[in-house]
């Protein structure tokens, strides 16, 4: 089976693609490299460096005829999307319809979007996903806007559909910029006795999924959930400063934080609730908060072993 991914070369979608590989799919890569890293793309596997709005995008579909389309790449910063929010609908709503419109024209078979929490806006308790969608981004609205066109599509087309809300992902190869990469900062800067900020009073919560339980659903997700929306977190709040403390116990960092003003756009409390994912997309994360961090501190420590030799 042949399934193209798009973010392929990035942080999360490299995941995928080693997933896809080690299952005996034939993963394809789609990628512009403006977030993604060339050599995260294990060798032998097909690579196009295009842009999401490229008109080459339905040749690639013509030429490789992909079965499925596990779509990750986007603009991901809420801070970016409110500066630019012109750039962020480009890239995250019209780039997936440029892709659902290849999906219609050469019946692709299965359309795997990730989406994310910030569609939700403020909860204060575990959010299901049937709960009120009002986000407090341009990130979050744009994410929403795509799983709208992705229903309808699906509603005059035909096109089969598994959207994805993520948590705040984090792992190995996550670069050191944007909220939702407040894990890969924490730990850069600890480990190269910088002094982190952290936004706000560090109360805030977020419901923090380790990469390599975000791939399993994304593979889970060619096989389950039909036409369903599925929440992809732990069900659990850890705040920024409960964070950081056990990042600096994990590295034996004595450094304290610098508190600054909160930004915009960034809700205050976040819990996924994950029972839906687990009962109907087969998907049962084998990973924690505490596991997780101990194999991000491994790599980010080997990386900056690699930079010294």
């Amino acid at each position: 089976m042949r399934v193209l991914v798009t973010g392929g070369a990035g942080f999360i979608g490299s995941h995928v693609v080693e997933l896809l590989i080690n299952q005996g799919y034939t993963p394809i890569v789609l990628d512009d490299l403006s977030n993604g890293d060339i050599n995260h793309i294990p060798n032998g596997v097909k690579f196009y460096n295009v842009q999401l709005l490229s008109e080459k995008i339905e040749q690639i579909f013509k030429t490789e005829k992909p079965d499925a389309v596990i779509h990750l790449a986007a603009q991901i910063n809420v801070a970016k999307s409110i500066k630019d929010p012109v750039e962020d609908a480009a890239t995250n709503i019209l780039g997936t319809i440029n892709l659902l419109n290849c999906c219609k024209l050469f019946t692709t078979k299965k359309f795997i979007f990730s989406s994310s929490s910030a569609v939700y806006g403020e909860s204060d308790k575990p959010i299901s996903e049937d709960a009120p969608t009002n986000p407090i981004s341009f990130y979050g609205t744009s994410k929403l806007v795509s799983e709208i066109y992705i229903k309808l599509f699906n509603h005059l087309y035909g096109i089969p559909y598994t959207i994805l809300r993520y948590a705040n992902v984090f792992g190995p190869r996550q670069k050191s910029d944007g909220e939702g990469g407040v894990v890969s900062i924490f730990i850069n800067q600890l480990l190269n006795a910088q002094t982190p900020c952290i936004y706000g009073d560090g109360k805030q919560t977020r419901d923090f999924v380790f990469v390599e339980d975000v791939a399993q659903a994304n593979v889970s997700a060619i096989k389950h959930g039909k036409n369903e929306t599925f929440n992809i977190g732990y069900n659990k709040q850890t705040s920024i400063n409960d964070l950081y403390k056990i990042i600096s116990e994990k590295i034996n960092s004595t450094i304290s934080p610098v508190y600054k003003n909160p930004l915009n756009g960034n809700i205050l409390y976040s819990q996924l609730d994950n029972h839906k994912a687990i009962e109907k997309l087969k998907w049962q994360p084998v990973s924690d908060v505490e596991s997780g961090l101990e194999k991000t501190i491994l790599y980010f420590k080997q990386q900056q072993i690699k930079k010294k030799d």
